[in-house]
């Protein structure tokens, strides 16, 4: 199981940050698309420290071309020579139809047919093959020597799909080389909705699941200090209320017996209240969605909990902590 961090950098700090993170121990980081470019801070990650695996966590895919696209995963995986993991996603519809002005329905089958014109066009610089792929939403039937990239000297980037929703956790299983699963998750839901919900896309496309990356993404509260701990705690609340007041992800919620608490931050979301929704976080709701306990414990929680399924673990804590205590807690995680 390989360890992921958080690459939170803009471009002018994305190199200091990068040394920091490798420092601590992570085999990769993964950018965020947030209110920057999740793109370029990972080319000056590349630069400054090869030995790290990078990735988007997710880009945002439908408002790019699979042409750009896949112009941008080609330069990142050529650069880092083979180290890049193209992590793609469909955003939620408000977000996509209304912050970025282009279309979302039906976000599955858009989804579906997006890799699936990203991995023809990957075939075509990588081995030759004519460049004739006509679908529904895409239509990629012209490359000229000139605009041919050629092929890199390892093999074309995986493309990893943050889903969420079981339609779309299928069409990863089905045509991605891997699954994101999204930080706001609970053991009910992986085990009982997105696993199988892989495996079913997995048999569409006659794989098994040695041929498929699993990345989980573990909200950690943790701390060195009860107040510290405290302080995560709170941040973590506040982390999960926003994530629950989103309609679309109310399944994990409904998994855990929470799904009627789902309108009504939805509604303090639509009024403004953000700093609000923290509030009905219980503990229960907590221990759910997140893996809490000492610098000592967690590592050790950690692999409990996803060890058996997780071929990488994405560390999520927002907050701040030291760096020694996460270094501790990532060596520990390796020794285990």
């Amino acid at each position: 199981m390989k360890i992921d961090g958080p690459f939170y950098a803009q471009l002018g700090d994305a190199a200091k940050e990068a040394r920091r993170l490798a420092s601590i121990g992570y085999d990769g980081v993964y950018t965020l698309e947030g209110s920057w470019d999740p793109f370029l801070p990972l080319v000056m990650a590349a630069e400054h420290e090869p030995a790290l695996d990078i990735a988007t966590g997710i880009a945002v895919a439908f408002p790019r071309n699979p042409m750009h696209l896949a112009y941008q995963a080609w330069d990142l995986q050529r650069f880092s020579n083979g180290k890049f993991l193209l992590g793609i996603g469909s955003q939620v519809k408000a977000h996509i139809e209304k912050r970025f002005g282009t279309a979302f329905d039906p976000p599955a089958t858009r989804m579906r047919e997006y890799i699936l014109a990203l991995k023809a066009i990957f075939d075509c610089w990588q081995n030759g093959a004519p460049l004739n792929f006509q679908g529904e939403y895409f239509r990629h039937t012209l490359m000229t020597p000139m605009f041919n990239p050629g092929p890199l000297p390892c093999a074309p980037p995986p493309v990893l799909l943050g889903a969420l929703g079981p339609r779309m956790t299928e069409v990863a299983g089905e045509v991605a080389d891997g699954l994101i699963v999204h930080p706001f998750n609970s053991m009910p839901f992986l085990i009982d909705h997105a696993l199988p919900a892989v495996q079913r896309g997995l048999a569409k496309s006659n794989r098994t699941r040695g041929d498929f990356i699993l990345q989980i993404n573990a909200i950690v509260i943790t701390g060195e200090t009860e107040e510290a701990r405290a302080a995560a705690r709170e941040s973590v609340k506040g982390l999960l209320g926003f994530y629950a007041s989103t309609p679309a992800y109310r399944p994990p919620m409904d998994a855990v017996g929470y799904g009627e608490l789902q309108p009504e931050l939805n509604r303090l979301s639509k009024e403004g209240r953000w700093d609000e929704l923290g509030k009905h976080i219980d503990q229960q709701f907590l221990d759910a969605f997140a893996t809490s306990g000492t610098p000592d414990e967690i590592a050790g929680k950690l692999r409990q909990k996803y060890g058996e399924h997780a071929d990488r673990l994405a560390i999520y804590a927002p907050y701040a902590a030291p760096d020694a205590m996460w270094s501790n807690i990532i060596a520990a995680l390796k020794a285990g």
